[in-house]
């Protein structure tokens, strides 16, 4: 039987969900160890008081470190080529009504854009640290 044709299981593709999942979590705790680690790093100069504080520090420093880049990452990947599937606007016009169109929700994402240049998103982003 020819590979593609072999049928997976609910089992199988929740097995591979984990592991992706896992991946992703183990992933975002060595970012905020890596974070943690040198915002924790002795002479910094900052005088954090209790461990309670310190520890809040660590926690916000890190979450900072690890979130800067995820705002700044381009959505689309293929924006602006040729074989992006993200790049497709329907629209319409009913009689002498103004034309109604998706443009203006796609646009954005299909243009390059990043998470923290987007419409309404990236206004709430800047309530993250980082």
């Amino acid at each position: 039987m020819a590979r593609h044709a072999v049928r997976t299981s609910p089992s199988s593709t929740r097995r591979t969900l984990l592991r992706a999942g896992l991946t992703v979590a183990a992933a975002g705790a060595a970012v905020a160890a890596g974070g943690a680690a040198a915002s924790a790093a002795p002479g910094a100069g900052v005088d954090t008081g209790t461990p309670v504080q310190a520890l809040t520090q660590a926690v916000h420093t890190s979450t900072g470190y690890g979130l800067a880049p995820v705002k700044d990452l381009k959505l689309d990947p293929l924006a602006g080529t040729g074989v992006d599937p993200l790049d497709n606007a329907i629209g319409t016009q009913v009689a002498d009504f103004k034309p109604v169109s998706t443009a203006a929700v796609t646009g954005p994402v299909t243009s390059g854009s990043s998470l923290s240049e987007l419409p309404l998103v990236g206004p709430a982003t800047g309530l993250l640290p980082g």
